[in-house]
């Protein structure tokens, strides 16, 4: 039995699917669904069970002897959410029982953490795990900062010994992940999935416009990451139990809004427009200018799998999906 936290969500539903596909038959999500369209995202998947998270503990404990892993994705994922309590206690307080269980019953976990992690990026974006490391890091957000609080607990415990540990752990920094199931995600989507609707209208894209003078605007650079790519390397971690860490998840090649924009605009058979707009006034102290994985070291740990270059991810979401009258995985 495989647990699936956030099951329902984007990359959660992305891995759901890899693993039916992989021959896994007892998959149980743990998530809520509420009222909109993203029951949708799991709507294909044979599903053994699904768990509201009040009840995740006492599902975990009455079926420890059939778990084999847990993967926990679900979190409040929204970089703009204001309410820190409820960001608390989603992100930090149920990873860490998670974390408890699993290390007390010796069951493996494999978490999402976040490049958002690394703030504005003045530290770099090395994959360290010890306190010490991690301490430099100074995210912009309650997100980021909620998910590096667990990852900074995470290296406590390692460095202290003091409690039981999963006897596989890994904890993914995914970066800016696009592709099919995000659909739900409102305003937190990715910014291909907003630019398609605009593209295949005839209007131009919207970029926002740049404030610093050694960017040009839709220069800003993000490490755009297919979601096929983050699933290959959980279930890579799935495949090879002795494998744990904190790692980066993005293509190690930091690429530009327009670079984005004009890869839709190619898939869709289109000829570009971009229009550049200003940026919220709340958003430009916090927003990040640069962010490129450092892939170093999930390679070292035995990873040699290529990622998606992003206008090979892009074609495929537009195409495969988006372009699809049903866009789901």
């Amino acid at each position: 039995m495989i647990i699936v936290t956030g099951g329902t969500g984007f990359i959660g539903s992305n891995l759901v699917a890899a693993l039916e596909e992989k021959g896994c038959r007892d998959i149980v999500i743990c998530d809520t669904l509420g009222e909109g369209d993203k029951w949708r995202n799991i709507a294909k998947r044979e599903i053994r069970d699904i768990v509201n998270p009040e009840r995740l503990f006492d599902y975990l404990d009455t079926h420890i002897d059939a778990i084999e892993m847990v993967f926990h994705m679900g979190a409040i994922s929204s970089t703009t959410e204001q309410d820190v309590d409820s960001i608390t206690q989603t992100n930090i307080v149920l990873s860490r029982r998670l974390w408890k269980w699993c290390g007390k019953n010796q069951k493996r976990l494999v978490y999402a953490s976040s490049g958002s992690t690394y703030g504005d990026g003045n530290q770099g974006f090395k994959d360290v795990e010890t306190t010490e490391g991690l301490a430099h890091l100074h995210p912009l957000n309650a997100y980021g900062w909620s998910k590096h609080v667990f990852d900074r607990r995470v290296a406590r415990v390692l460095e202290d010994g003091q409690e039981p540990v999963p006897p596989q752990w890994a904890g993914l920094k995914f970066f800016n992940v696009y592709g099919p199931n995000e659909y739900h995600k409102g305003e937190q989507m990715s910014v291909i999935c907003k630019l398609h609707p605009q593209v295949t209208a005839g209007a131009a894209a919207k970029l926002f416009k740049s404030y610093k003078p050694e960017y040009e605007d839709g220069e800003q650079l993000r490490d755009f990451v297919y979601v096929q790519d983050c699933v290959d390397v959980m279930i890579w971690l799935y495949e090879n139990k002795k494998v744990s860490g904190l790692f980066n998840v993005g293509t190690g090649k930091a690429r530009s809004f327009k670079d984005l924009a004009l890869a839709t605009f190619k898939a869709a058979g289109i000829e570009p427009k971009i229009n550049y707009i200003e940026m919220p006034e709340n958003l430009r102290e916090k927003y990040q200018y640069f962010t490129e994985s450092d892939m170093t070291k999930l390679r070292a740990a035995g990873y040699d799998k290529p990622f998606m270059e992003l206008e090979d991810g892009v074609k495929d979401f537009v195409t495969n999906y988006m372009g699809q009258e049903d866009p789901y995985k």
